[in-house]
């Protein structure tokens, strides 16, 4: 089983990087998320109906219900503040220290707040974590994508420890769609009143076309889900560091593919320092 485990993170890692890659490029990324978030309701509910019913029309509690809402209004903050700093910074720069911040500062709540403890190498591991975020932030062409991506990183460790609660109390897949549906119902909500108060102005370029969208929308949906199905069967210190190589993968992608040049070899090697401070976390 962890052998299986492993190769649902792995894939689950190349749908992730691939669909941050393809909003990066889209020109207006919060325009994208609003078509894609779309998909992926769509995609969880043509996906998943079959099993609702299947397996007995199951419901989830208020508790279940409540807790997935929260998580869905945290995960539309993660979807403005990512796109915020895509637009701001590079794409090798800012997805390094939003992936990577997540688990630091999951970490430093627990050593400060919850007066946990922490072996050598879980030590070693915060220490290359830190080294990772602070090469890949003062290797950046414009320091003006570091708070955004640093925000992006606090919403993630917030939705995920909300998201642990969450699945323990409900069917996993049916917490998931709920979770995707109220995020396709709340991300136009918010672009509109944003709209409306003038804290957003759609960019001239054209979003994606809805085909392109549903792509975009497809691999977000089946990343979230392999990681909830490689977690049903192997514990989270094995499952978050082999999801997290995308980390690396994205970095060297907006490097190489990108031509993001500037500060290369610092953001390539933040990148593996912040990924080898997640295995170490782990262990």
């Amino acid at each position: 089983m962890i052998a299986v485990a492993v190769g649902l993170s792995l894939l689950a890692a190349v749908f992730h990087g691939t669909w941050n890659v393809l909003v990066k490029v889209s020109g207006d990324p919060i325009a994208t998320f609003r078509r894609a978030t779309v998909m992926a309701g769509l995609t969880a509910t043509i996906s998943l109906a079959p099993l609702w019913l299947i397996f007995g029309r199951p419901t989830l509690t208020i508790t279940a219900a409540l807790l997935c809402l929260l998580s869905s209004l945290l995960e539309t903050t993660y979807l403005w503040l990512l796109s915020t700093a895509y637009r701001r910074g590079d794409l090798s720069a800012v997805y390094p220290i939003a992936r990577g911040s997540a688990p630091l500062l999951s970490v430093l709540v627990g050593l400060f707040l919850l007066h946990e403890s922490l072996g050598a190498a879980q030590l070693a591991g915060v220490a290359l974590l830190l080294a990772g975020i602070l090469a890949v932030t003062v290797a950046q062409a414009r320091g003006r994508a570091t708070v955004p991506a640093l925000l992006t990183g606090v919403a993630i460790a917030a939705y995920s420890s909300v998201d642990r609660l969450g699945v323990r109390l409900a069917t996993p897949w049916l917490y998931a769609w709920l979770l995707f549906t109220l995020m396709a119902i709340e991300l136009p909500v918010t672009i509109w009143v944003a709209s409306a108060l003038g804290l957003y102005r759609r960019s001239a370029t054209s979003p994606p076309t809805w085909s392109q969208s549903a792509v975009i929308g497809v691999f977000f949906w089946a990343g979230y889900f392999l990681v909830l199905w490689a977690l049903s069967l192997a514990p989270l210190a094995v499952v978050a560091p082999v999801r997290e190589i995308a980390i690396v993968a994205v970095a060297v992608w907006g490097v190489w593919r990108m031509r993001e040049r500037h500060g290369a070899a610092m953001k390539v090697s933040g990148a593996a320092a912040a990924l080898a401070g997640i295995a170490l976390l782990a262990i």
